[in-house]
């Protein structure tokens, strides 16, 4: 994987109240410029037209180390987390679902975003008597300030960074067999949606350290094994599409995470699932990894 050569993260101290922002270099949380102030992310996300350029003049001491630093999830409560679905072609392929010949208006669902996020390091839980508990790598954008209706030239301005997340599903409660019609045949909330569902992390990259996000590596491991391994080429409208056509049916806001869909090599179509016991990892290019542990409930 290609690291990004810092990310902005959130840590915890004992005896400290609430996270601070700190920056995450080679796997070591150092300090940020004094000038950003304190608070955690979500407050330098409310005002990142001026923390903006602070930051591109920054360059990070490696040697700074913060003792003690706890490394926690980036972002506390997200404003919103909306996640695309079915956005890559080679999902929809292992999925023995044929790709339309002309890209479809993106489909999105929401997780819940005070209940649903953990950190690296976080256990990912699995519920009680649920043995098909799936994987899905995703690039995530993190939106910079509150825009609608945007044309798809006009979203790099308004995103802040990215961060690295996994679409935790329960693949048991998709399907919904006893629904009462068709339009109701899927259950988003229990497939998608159960506390713990959206390990984010380690940290924000900044969107001028990620630069072209239209071919970024996206691989994910379970237990040391390659599961996923593909590329953002892959999707099916990228990032700037994506952003571009939710905006158009909600009004963003800073904070907000848009997880933009995962590539082939989810376990369904293996009959593959998480158990207690593994390690999940997550790896982006550029972006970062991201490392949970699998816990029953």
């Amino acid at each position: 994987m290609h690291a990004p050569p810092w990310s902005l993260v959130q840590y915890s101290r004992a005896g400290e109240a609430g996270v601070s922002v700190g920056a995450l270099v080679d796997d070591k949380i150092v300090r940020t410029p004094p000038a950003l102030g304190a608070g955690d992310l979500m407050s330098l996300l409310r005002r990142w037209a001026d923390v903006e350029p602070l930051l591109r003049a920054w360059t990070p001491d490696a040697d700074d180390v913060i003792p003690d630093a706890v490394l926690v999830a980036p972002l506390t409560y997200p404003s919103k987390i909306l996640c695309a679905g079915a956005n890559y072609y080679d999902h929809l392929a292992e999925m023995g679902i044929t790709a339309p010949a002309t890209p479809p208006e993106p489909f999105f669902f929401f997780k819940p975003p005070t209940t649903t996020v953990i950190g690296p390091g976080d256990a990912i839980p699995l519920p009680a008597g649920d043995t098909r508990i799936d994987w899905e790598a995703e690039l995530t954008v993190v939106i910079a300030d509150r825009c609608r209706d945007l044309s798809p030239g006009d979203v790099a301005a308004h995103i802040a960074g990215y961060l690295p997340a996994n679409d935790i599903s329960a693949r048991s409660r998709l399907s919904r067999p006893d629904a009462v019609s068709e339009p109701f045949g899927f259950d988003w909330v229990g497939s998608k949606a159960q506390d713990g569902f959206c390990p984010i992390g380690p940290g924000l990259v900044p969107a001028w350290l990620v630069g072209d996000t239209t071919d970024l590596a996206v691989r994910l491991f379970v237990n040391g094994v390659l599961k996923q391994d593909s590329s953002t080429a892959d999707m099916i409208s990228p990032v700037a599409d994506l952003v571009a056509a939710v905006s158009r049916m909600v009004t963003l806001e800073p904070g907000d995470l848009i997880l933009t869909g995962t590539p082939a090599g989810v376990g369904l179509p293996r009959n593959e699932f998480l158990a207690d016991g593994d390690e999940v990892v997550v790896e982006i290019d550029r972006v970062g990894r991201l490392v949970n542990p699998v816990v029953a409930s």
